[in-house]
């Protein structure tokens, strides 16, 4: 047997708070405690100096797009962009810089632009001319997209790229890639997870998102970041079910099967008019893409396969219907049967509390986006301009949530916001809406511990470093954690010292620094 000993570390365990040390063997955790016992237990070890370093679980990602993650690394990356100006100068310094191929660029965001207007066709052609270019808005529900792109996908001049007209768009930019950019993608994306200290991602694909081809690239791409992969598409029996989740191997049928779309393109699905538009608008309440009918068949159809279901769900009106649908499987095949599946729902921004009660006692997860609400939460954020203040202040609920028992699992909706773990921690805990905040402890579970839950890892190991659980953690440089001091002094904002809690490091004066990831005792990064 091989061992490896870490020593003279802050180890965040609850088996042992004060643990500075801990021994790995054959990939799972072998023993906790001093440096001076672990030398005279483990004589023949392989030792390793972590000079006062924070060992702590790996984190998990609830859900991400890794081919798009990746484009966005390798490819125009406009969050950035300041202004409509801004953005069209740095997609013609891109063009200069990459004359042939198709341009794909991600991440603008006019609701943060002075002049609040987005990019069309007209500027995009006037910047490049005759070249295929795909720019994804930063909630991918919308995007813009030069002539000669609209015209490969067969999308009209004056059709907004919306819906099933971006789905189409982005169909045709996915097939303009050679091979050998997808898979540079896809390195690019889970080496950005391994160096984030994070040891899994929830993949959530569809047929409208990245296709079946997209999907068989990923999980046949070998990498040490392990891909949990959830299949966005709707069934009506349990045959059907069954027989989709043999085709695609997916964890479930679930992630991003969208009931609805994003606040943020305006094609979420509201009970009220957005705020921000004409009253002409010929959608002014958003897009339902599945009715509650279509939701009940397919939670329906799954329960009965025993499959986990689930729904990409933002605005009040798609949450209102995947709950009433819900409730109609409740009633036909009892709780019980319901929360074993671990039925998920990806964003759930507008939560009621007597829907959050429901989701509770039903057992269905919520995979949720902290940084959502750091980047458009507050009075003049892009929720408050969609929606007006007050209705723009009810999102993301996590205290609401977490105190009727609904299990969080935390993530980024990458390339949406950053795959940065410890932004995710911070955002939970600093919500722009009172209230709504968690504690650091509880959102380090979510992303961790709720994670793996949330992809059908429920052995109560799998997120601790205990022994007898598998060998899965990242080790952090944190200014200002410094090992020799007692717990009381380095942190009191994540738990109560006498709690006999691991304490974490302070987010408020910077992020910690990756140095290594470890998943089930292989080395993933550093």
């Amino acid at each position: 047997m091989t061992t490896t000993l870490l020593l003279n570390g802050r180890i965040h365990s609850p088996a042992m708070p004060d643990a500075t040390a801990i021994a790995v063997r054959d990939g799972v955790v072998a023993w906790l405690g001093s440096d001076e016992v672990g030398r005279s237990q483990f004589p023949r070890a392989d030792v390793t100096d972590l000079a006062g370093a924070f060992v702590a679980p790996a984190f998990v990602d609830s859900h991400v797009h890794t081919t798009a993650t990746g484009l966005a690394l390798t490819g125009l990356d406009l969050r950035p962009a300041t202004s409509l100006r801004h953005c069209l100068e740095l997609l013609a310094a891109y063009a200069r810089s990459r004359p042939d191929g198709v341009i794909w660029g991600h991440g603008w965001d006019e609701s943060g632009w002075p002049e609040r207007v987005a990019p069309g066709t007209a500027d995009v052609d006037a910047v490049v001319g005759d070249r295929l270019v795909y720019l994804a808005r930063v909630d991918v529900h919308s995007a813009a997209a030069s002539t000669v792109m609209r015209r490969a996908a067969g999308v009209a001049d004056d059709v907004p790229l919306t819906a099933d007209a971006h789905h189409r768009v982005r169909r045709a930019a996915r097939e303009a890639l050679t091979a050998a950019q997808r898979t540079q993608a896809r390195q690019a994306a889970l080496d950005a997870a391994a160096s984030s200290g994070i040891a899994a991602v929830h993949e959530c694909a569809g047929p409208q998102i990245g296709g079946l081809d997209d999907w068989h690239e990923l999980h046949a791409h070998e990498h040490g970041v392990e891909v949990v992969g959830y299949w966005g598409e709707a069934v009506t029996t349990a045959a059907q079910a069954a027989e989709l989740l043999a085709q695609t191997q997916a964890r479930g049928l679930a992630g991003d099967l969208f009931v609805d779309g994003a606040l943020g393109s305006r094609t979420a699905w509201l009970h009220a008019p957005y705020a921000d538009i004409d009253e002409g608008c010929p959608a002014p309440t958003g897009n339902a893409y599945l009715d509650v009918d279509a939701v009940t068949a397919h939670v329906g159809a799954c329960t009965e396969a025993g499959i986990t279901a689930g729904f990409h769900v933002i605005g009040d009106a798609a949450v209102a219907a995947v709950t009433t649908a819900l409730q109609a499987v409740v009633d036909r095949f009892g709780v019980a049967a319901v929360a074993r599946c671990g039925h998920r729902l990806e964003h759930l921004e507008m939560v009621t509390d007597e829907q959050a009660a429901k989701l509770g006692s039903w057992g269905v997860i919520a995979s949720m986006q902290p940084n959502f609400d750091a980047l458009w939460g507050g009075e003049t954020g892009m929720y408050a301009q969609r929606l007006g203040v007050e209705r723009g202040s009810r999102l993301n609920r996590f205290a609401l949530l977490a105190s009727q028992g609904v299990p969080l699992a935390f993530g980024s909706d990458t390339p949406v916001t950053d795959m940065n773990p410890w932004a995710t921690v911070r955002a939970a805990t600093t919500h722009r809406t009172p209230g709504s905040a968690i504690s650091a402890r509880a959102a380090f579970a979510a992303a961790t511990r709720g994670a793996w839950r949330a992809g059908g890892v429920r052995d109560g190991l799998m997120g601790t470093l205990v022994p007898g659980a598998p060998a899965t953690y990242a080790v952090w440089e944190a200014d200002g954690f410094d090992v020799s001091a007692p717990a009381d002094a380095v942190q009191r904002w994540s738990t109560d010292p006498r709690s006999r809690v691991p304490v974490l490091p302070r987010l408020d004066d910077g992020m910690p620094t990756c140095r290594q990831t470890v998943h089930r005792g292989s080395v993933i990064y550093g």
